[in-house]
């Protein structure tokens, strides 16, 4: 594991310090914690993004699928023979 030192802003250290008294983590765990959740994050949106771009390029290229399909589809789930998906 690397060391990496960060300076908190004032305002930080006791809300850093109550919540982790709070949780019973250091503030070490509790920062790591944020820092994991906050990459998390941000990778999840670039990957929606990425599903955006894809999703406009199928319809500017006319691959869509009418909504009545998708909605018979997706019913099909609770039954004994689900649909298969269109492509």
């Amino acid at each position: 594991m690397s060391i990496t030192s960060i300076r908190l802003e004032p305002e930080m250290e006791e809300p850093l310090k109550n919540l982790s008294e709070k949780l019973g983590w250091s503030k070490n765990r509790l920062i790591n914690q944020a820092v994991k959740e906050y990459i998390e994050r941000h990778v999840m949106e670039d990957l929606r993004w990425a599903d955006t771009l894809a999703a406009l390029k199928s319809i500017q290229t006319g691959k869509t699928i009418p909504g009545d399909q998708v909605i018979s589809w997706l019913q099909s789930w609770e039954a004994d023979k689900e649909l298969p998906k269109a492509e």
